[in-house]
């Protein structure tokens, strides 16, 4: 039988019960956002021990034990020194480093994992694994958009690194990474999230709505407001374009692409 007409499991409890999507939603939502990000930091570490210029790739700086780091990692970063790779004249290196986090950690392996567990889950007609890849799937997405095009222009931090490393203008990157990226992003909400939440939650409108309103805020307002603390106008200015614009225009055509496009075709 296709998995798409498979019935319901009466074990699915998120689709039966508001408290259970809730409590179920909150957890998976901690967790995946974790998964995207740990990848992302072991990746530029990687790179730097690979390289030779850290000596333990696991060792990040982990931060202190706050609200803010448990819950969303805020102290946490690679440990990488990049002053003695720009001084020694290795700068392509250090731009590959800082490349590596959000190239390899998120767009080569979290994105791609989401998507093939998500599709495995589909074919087992496991809805509770179908929920965790789902969110896998908007963490990683979300981890693009934090980097190319909001925090592109951002005078410290990745990107910035990037461009001084390759000797490059940040609309060069835009050019090369933002391309992909926002394939990936269209991608993700015209096609994948619609039939997703139809399948995650066939009997329930209701969590459906709730399902693209929160997608939208973890999207453009979780991840797309990173650049809202940056002290240059660029990055300020396009987080507030992200949370203010495209928001509210991702819940509206969410809606539409998941209760009418979808329920056509």
């Amino acid at each position: 039988m296709d998995s798409r007409n498979k019935p319901v499991s009466k074990n699915w409890k998120p689709d039966q019960s508001w408290l259970n999507f809730i409590l179920f939603t909150v957890l998976i939502l901690w967790v995946s956002h974790a998964l995207a990000f740990f990848p992302h930091e072991y990746a530029h570490a990687f790179s730097a021990w690979l390289l030779g210029w850290k000596t333990n790739p696991f060792a990040l700086n982990y931060g202190h034990i706050t609200t803010g780091n448990v819950l969303a990692q805020f102290g946490i970063d690679e440990n990488v020194n990049y002053a003695p790779i720009f001084v020694s004249r290795h700068g392509h290196q250090a731009g590959f480093i800082a490349l590596a986090g959000l190239f390899i950690g998120n767009f080569l392996i979290t994105y791609p994992l989401s998507r093939l567990g998500y599709n495995k889950a589909k074919q087992r007609g496991s809805r509770m694994a179908g929920l965790f890849f789902y969110w896998l799937c908007v963490a990683s997405v979300g981890n693009l958009i934090d980097y190319v095009p909001v925090r592109t222009f951002a005078i410290d931090g990745d990107m910035h690194t990037l461009a001084m490393g390759f000797n490059c203008s940040p609309w060069l990157i835009i050019l090369f990474l933002g391309i992909p990226f926002a394939i990936v992003v269209a991608h993700f909400f015209f096609l994948f999230a619609p039939r997703a939440l139809h399948w995650l939650f066939p009997l329930s409108a209701g969590k459906r709505t709730t399902m693209i309103v929160l997608t939208a805020f973890a999207v453009f307002g979780f991840y797309g407001a990173a650049g809202w603390s940056e002290p240059d106008s660029v990055s300020h200015t396009i987080s507030l374009v992200s949370v203010f614009a495209l928001i509210p225009i991702m819940v509206i055509l969410g809606f539409w692409l998941t209760e009418r496009w979808w329920l056509n075709n």
